[in-house]
């Protein structure tokens, strides 16, 4: 089955526009601090989110079926009113990783989801995505520990949850001193999970039902 093509919009990097391919685009961000970018599934919403801009573009829909949610005017996460069945809790923190190349530069991020702001973001110039998941769900949990804080938190990813849930890492990347940074911060995860105690709930996202999880990267 052919990938389906994507288009990927640049609002603030070496050269603003719209690309055909990630490699494109990265290549467009790559070094630019505060880059401003996002993918899309067709070129006529590409094309209406480079002339709308960031600010706005942000609530143009990335896919053509509706989901739950929505970002009003402010920037804020919003349940559509319209909507049937679960809906997820706006009050809380998500995580997700996205990586370029299997393994290849990995990074993740955690947001408040109610006003998609960022807590906290990790980048290592070799990882797997399963690996950026797991540290993402042990960051949050540390985080949300660290600030007394209660809300649940929310990961698309089953594996990274199981991972969490057993207290190990179960990666077979290759242990290289390429690698042996990152392994030392699994390692240092591994640690925190046996060490420490947590109330947080850890929920799985509902992608089919709410869209992309509020932490994605938008690099699909």
């Amino acid at each position: 089955m052919a990938k389906k093509q994507k288009y990927y919009v640049v609002w603030q990097g070496k050269q603003p526009g719209i690309y055909n391919s990630w490699a494109e685009c990265e290549e467009q961000i790559k070094g630019v601090a505060g880059a401003k970018y996002k993918s899309y599934e067709s070129i006529s919403l590409a094309e209406q989110a480079l002339r709308l801009g960031p600010e706005l573009s942000i609530s143009v829909p990335t896919k053509q079926n509706n989901t739950v949610l929505s970002i009003d005017d402010e920037g804020m996460t919003v349940i559509n009113k319209d909507s049937n069945g679960p809906v997820p809790i706006l009050d809380s923190i998500a995580v997700d990783a996205a990586c370029s190349g299997n393994p290849g530069v990995m990074e993740y991020q955690g947001v408040y989801v109610a006003s998609r702001t960022q807590l906290f973001h990790y980048k290592a110039p070799v990882g797997t995505n399963n690996i950026g998941e797991f540290l993402a769900i042990v960051h949050g949990l540390a985080y949300l520990k660290k600030n007394k804080m209660n809300q649940v938190l929310y990961s698309d990813s089953v594996n990274a949850i199981k991972w969490v849930l057993a207290k190990q890492c179960r990666t077979k990347l290759p242990l290289t001193p390429e690698t042996a940074q990152l392994y030392d911060v699994i390692h240092r995860a591994e640690a925190w999970l046996h060490n420490n105690s947590y109330s947080t709930e850890i929920l799985k996202w509902n992608t089919e039902q709410w869209g992309e999880i509020p932490a994605d990267f938008n690099r699909k």
